[in-house]
């Protein structure tokens, strides 16, 4: 009889579960840019990217000597169809997302090109709610390999898990001046769990085009010849948010499973997340912290939003949720903190994964903000420990194992190091994390700065960036 998950349920907190014969975590998109170049160049029929935005002209490969295979994107997708003429190739891109390439070198010529390609085909998508974004990021390969998570195939976000002051590699593609470090994170799965995710991408595609993509013939299994599976045979959910359109019905499960995980924790909530700004996250944390013998939360955050505009209203939003958390966190169970490297510089937080306990680990595209929970196109990936379930214990040790290496990389330290301080700090995160912590590359606890009142008390009316539903528009909509 199989195991039943408490927390893990199609039709409420996701879409599907589906086996993955192998599952990754990518860790930072040097690594995943450097394994993309290296298996999409065994694509035999299709390769569809869903993504907020594309730029052509990044470097795969940047600390690789150039080789058959180019390393810019827009000319190594171009190599890939010569070189395999059989091989299509289609772009979904947020439409909106298009505005910001125009200023980027050869990429919109590029990208205008592949508008009426036949190998390589650019799609737009407006098929979303007014206002909304499609915030999904996945790579389908023939049906058989996948990625989902939270790196778009865009500048600024290359960079290795160093998160050096200075990397000669971290640069903007055309100008070469350098940009801030940048955390980040990404699935890989194969099999069944694969094949599910190209369902939901064609999916995207005919709603956005009209047009089908078939699914692709059956062809031998991909995997990375360096990527090394964290499961093998593991259970995987997927966890959907979009809007209602088009005669589409809304689909919450990301929410669902948020509250689900939050609700069933126990003694330990680890989340990074781009954003602290989904009041009903916080309300449900809140209630949790409340509670004389609660989990403890960790959110790790970057120090501040891109922009000013979106600042304004992310940043002012967590100020305002972490004032509530906190007045609820009689007990001292909560923690945000921001990454800095060794000189003290913020790292930018893009990662989107919670870590519940050793029992829930989620990689996805959603942050903790009113959009991801039920305005824009989301998607999510997590497998779930269930007692009972065969390999439970080796489970356990994985997701477990994954938090102490995230926080171990934050902190500059040893995985072993986390877990042992989190044995001396009697089974308390926060207290291992407060231990470990120093001068250089480390965990900052971070403090709110005052915005003001009229640009806040403004977005704060009109939740210009950060609606809750699609029913409330933009003002301009």
């Amino acid at each position: 009889m199989k195991a039943t998950s408490p927390i893990l349920r199609p039709g409420d907190t996701c879409w599907r579960i589906e086996t993955a014969g192998r599952m990754a975590v990518i860790v930072d998109a040097a690594d995943y840019f450097t394994v993309l170049h290296e298996v999409m160049q065994k694509a035999q029929h299709n390769v569809i990217m869903v993504g907020w935005e594309f730029d052509t002209r990044i470097d795969l490969d940047p600390r690789r000597e150039a080789d058959a295979a180019p390393h810019k994107l827009g000319r190594f997708l171009s190599w890939l169809t010569r070189r395999r003429p059989e091989l299509r190739i289609h772009l979904l891109q947020w439409d909106v997302g298009l505005l910001l390439t125009l200023g980027r070198g050869s990429t919109p010529l590029r990208l205008a090109d592949w508008l009426i390609g036949r190998r390589i085909r650019l799609k737009l998508d407006h098929a979303h709610a007014s206002g909304a974004t499609h915030h999904q990021k996945i790579i389908v390969i023939d049906d058989t390999l996948a990625f989902c998570g939270g790196i778009d195939a865009t500048a600024e976000r290359w960079d290795t898990s160093e998160h050096a002051d200075d990397n000669p590699f971290r640069v903007r593609p055309t100008s070469k001046r350098p940009y801030q470090p940048w955390h980040d994170a990404s699935i890989a799965v194969d099999g069944d769990a694969a094949r599910a995710l190209g369902d939901l991408v064609r999916t995207r595609w005919q709603n956005a085009t009209g047009e089908r993509i078939p699914p692709s013939p059956t062809v031998p299994p991909i995997w990375p010849e360096g990527l090394v599976p964290l499961l093998t045979d593991a259970e995987v959910a997927i966890s959907r948010t979009s809007a209602a359109h088009a005669g589409r019905e809304e689909v919450h499960e990301i929410e669902a499973l948020y509250l689900a995980a939050i609700a069933a924790a126990r003694s330990t909530f680890y989340i990074e997340s781009q954003y602290f700004a989904s009041r009903n996250l916080a309300e449900a944390i809140a209630a949790r912290l409340a509670e004389p013998d609660g989990p403890e939360f960790v959110v790790v955050n970057p120090v501040s939003a891109k922009g000013w505009l979106e600042e304004k209203a992310m940043g002012a939003a967590r100020a305002r949720l972490l004032s509530l958390v906190r007045q609820a966190d009689r007990h001292g169970r909560f923690r945000l903190y921001t990454p800095v490297t060794q000189g003290g510089a913020p790292i930018y937080v893009h990662a989107k994964i919670v870590l519940m306990d050793d029992t829930l680990m989620r990689v996805g595209s959603s942050n903790l903000n009113n959009r991801s929970m039920g305005f824009d196109t989301e998607c999510d990936l997590s497998v779930e420990a269930i007692p009972g379930m065969a390999g439970e214990d080796g489970l356990r040790a994985k997701i477990s194992g994954l938090r102490d290496a995230l926080v171990a990389e934050h902190l500059d330290v040893a995985p072993r190091a986390v877990e042992a301080a989190i044995v001396a700090a009697n089974g308390s995160l926060i207290g291992a994390i407060e231990a470990l912590r120093g001068p250089g590359r480390s965990l900052v606890p971070f403090e709110p700065p005052d915005f003001g009142t009229l640009a806040d008390e403004v977005l704060r009316e009109s939740e210009l960036l950060d609606p809750e539903r699609a029913a409330r528009r933009w003002p301009w909509t």
